[in-house]
């Protein structure tokens, strides 16, 4: 199990849309994917079309509660891919995890039983560094930044990075940026050519080749409770650069799986939905 985390403090950059249609092209290839929303609004549960009615357990409750997150695990409509939605209570837990013990671990310990029931889990983030985000950054395997082609996302990313090393530093977290997404992508803006001639300067090879471009489909997939996948046909623009970044990100995932040495994890079994799918 590898789990990725969609992060970057700005807002506006394209996190949701990419966790959610990462996840969905990973479920496409065949892995077993768990989506898992840590952002407030709940967009990646909105999107998936999944509608929690009162007193429905989330991921909220996991947290607080120390319960594992297999309880809260629902299906989707694409086959594979798999949600722990968001509640409206998840806005109230960075203040129940401001008490907790080895408070930034908490997500870290509500995953650990999932072992080999799902190969990838995608989280998906809110954009400050609150203890959700702090959460989901320590136990992130890897890190995916989306960047959007504009002046004010890319002022931010040297205080992420700096972040990052502090985590890395003084909570002993991986914080390995799989590499740094630009999205919003329209070359027929000056401003794009310019935040992308930085971006590339300043992180090199991080930075993946391909890019997600302007797509108004974007915008009205999740009105339709689809993944760009399911809304857009098979010539769409959409659906192409999200098979790239699904590409890419194997393709890096396999590096860094070849060059890594991995020790032995003990997996328990809890009873879930992934169950009947193994």
């Amino acid at each position: 199990m590898s789990i990725l985390c969609i992060a970057n403090q700005k807002g506006g950059v394209g996190k949701t849309t990419t966790a959610v249609n990462l996840a969905a092209g990973l479920a496409r290839r065949g892995h077993k994917t768990l989506l898992v929303d840590l952002d407030i609004q709940g967009s990646a549960t909105a999107t998936l079309g999944v509608r929690l009615k009162e007193g429905d357990p989330s991921v909220a409750e996991c947290l607080v509660h120390e319960r594992q997150i297999e309880h809260v695990i629902r299906e989707t409509g694409t086959e594979n891919l798999f949600l722990a939605p968001a509640g409206e209570t998840l806005a109230a837990v960075d203040i129940h995890l401001a008490t907790a013990m080895a408070r930034e671990h908490v997500f870290s310990r509500i995953v650990s039983t999932l072992g080999d029931k799902v190969d990838y889990v995608v989280v998906d983030t809110a954009p400050y560094l609150g203890l959700l985000t702090t959460n989901a950054l320590v136990a992130a395997d890897h890190i995916l930044v989306p960047v959007s082609c504009e002046y004010l996302p890319i002022l931010g990313l040297k205080l992420f990075g700096e972040t990052l090393a502090r985590m890395r530093t003084r909570l002993s977290a991986r914080c390995d940026v799989l590499g740094y997404l630009l999205t919003m992508y329209d070359r027929r803006e000056k401003i794009t050519t310019e935040v992308e001639k930085i971006i590339r300067r300043n992180f090199g090879a991080a930075v993946f080749p391909d890019t997600i471009r302007v797509n108004t489909r974007h915008k009205a997939a999740p009105s339709h409770k689809k993944t760009i996948f399911e809304f857009e046909p098979k010539s769409g623009k959409g659906r192409s650069d999200y098979e790239k970044l699904v590409d890419g990100v194997l393709a890096r995932l396999d590096e860094r799986a070849r060059s890594a040495e991995r020790l032995p994890q003990v997996v328990h079994d809890v009873p879930s939905v992934l169950d009947s799918h193994r």
